[in-house]
């Protein structure tokens, strides 16, 4: 999804002084993101977004269609990020595995901010803890189809897909700050891990390739701090 500066200038030149569905939408997301679902009421956002109130009644009849249009983006976004990574091709299992721990690395594909604001509201509200827990079968269902994929029997898939998902569900809800150059040499052990072998040379180059990581300029980094 665009910032809201992004779509600002967007809606200027489509939609005019009523801005767009899209801009509604993004500045709800913010303002969920930075201060919680309390903050995204209408008022507030035209505010925010220098609209008059009633230009947001052209895009949503009330503030739970805008509600309920963020939990679709939520479930877009997210869920459909694990189910693609997982369809994805991959000649091993391990390399599968990488596919997969792109989603959780790059936040322009998943949104891990987004997720542990929607695991919150859920505390507070049965339906969206209905969607929350639908969304974690489902995106169970996708990794643990990818190991069947591979030939793994069901009962071992399943256990093996709970590591994986649990693992960065706990990263999410621990809010788990660690650097790029951390996380990256930490993957090869995870894959191993998660499936049992570990990722060649030239799988770990090519998924460090996807995510415009520069393994030589972080030993660089390491040896300037020391380490």
């Amino acid at each position: 999804m665009k910032t809201t500066s992004d779509a600002l200038d967007d809606a200027a030149r489509s939609s005019g002084w009523r801005g767009s569905r899209e801009l509604w939408l993004a500045a709800a997301k913010e303002a969920f993101l930075e201060a919680g679902l309390d903050a995204v009421k209408i008022q507030p956002l035209a505010s925010r977004l220098n609209l008059s109130r009633t230009s947001f009644y052209w895009f949503f009849k009330d503030r739970n269609m805008l509600l309920e249009a963020l939990l679709e983006y939520w479930e877009a976004k997210n869920t459909g990020a694990f189910i693609e990574a997982c369809g994805a091709y991959a000649e091993t299992i391990s390399e599968a595995i990488l596919n997969l721990i792109v989603v959780f690395q790059d936040e322009s594909v998943f949104e891990p901010q987004l997720d542990f604001a929607v695991r919150s509201w859920a505390h507070h509200s049965d339906q969206v803890m209905e969607r929350v827990n639908k969304a974690d079968a489902l995106r169970l269902d996708a990794i643990r189809g990818m190991f069947e994929r591979f030939g793994f029997p069901a009962d071992e898939a399943d256990v093996r897909a709970r590591t994986v998902y649990l693992t960065q569900i706990g990263y999410i809800s621990m809010q788990v700050a660690e650097t790029l150059d951390t996380r990256m040499k930490r993957v090869p052990g995870y894959v191993e891990i998660f499936c049992g072998r570990g990722p060649t040379q030239s799988e770990i180059a090519r998924f460090q390739a996807r995510m415009g990581f520069d393994p030589i300029h972080a030993v660089g980094r390491a040896n300037d701090l020391g380490q």
